[in-house]
């Protein structure tokens, strides 16, 4: 059994992203996913998608999220997911911005979905981090978030 007392930080941060996605090639990430009502506990037990039996016994000044990475070595990674999914909704101005937009999207490898003139991009992570990311598209107007009603 792991025991995790910290959090790495966020699969959406730029600095721990890359080191995903190599890892993702190996097939070395490895989920641990837990009811969306057990995020604010601090100790908890649970088995990731790959069988690794992982505590996780946080001190007070750390919270669990979707996309929070517990373990991040040069073999392994260990991502905490959600069964409640979120996402940030966009919709591109035209063709060309959706062209531009999902191209960049696709190169950081997010997790998408598509709607009619949207798309949808999985939150593994804090929402800030994906609007930081997408600032350029977001302030230039390429790309504007949308709110469900």
């Amino acid at each position: 059994m792991i025991t995790v007392t910290e959090i790495i930080g966020a699969a959406s941060d730029p600095r721990i992203a890359e080191r995903l996605h190599q890892l993702e090639h190996h097939d070395r990430v490895e989920y641990l996913t837990i009811q969306g009502s057990d995020i604010e506990r601090r100790r908890l037990r649970g088995r990731t998608d790959k069988g690794t039996d992982v505590a996780v016994a946080l001190s007070r000044n750390d919270r669990l999220s979707n996309g929070a990475v517990l373990i991040l070595s040069e073999d392994r990674a260990i991502i905490v997911r959600t069964n409640e999914q979120h996402w940030m909704k966009l919709a591109p101005r035209d063709l060309d911005a959706a062209v531009a937009l999902g191209y960049f999207i696709g190169n950081l490898h997010w997790r998408v979905r598509f709607e009619p003139g949207a798309i949808l991009v999985a939150l593994d992570g804090p929402e800030g981090d994906f609007r930081a990311r997408l600032e350029a598209f977001l302030s230039s107007g390429q790309a504007t978030m949308v709110r469900d009603a």
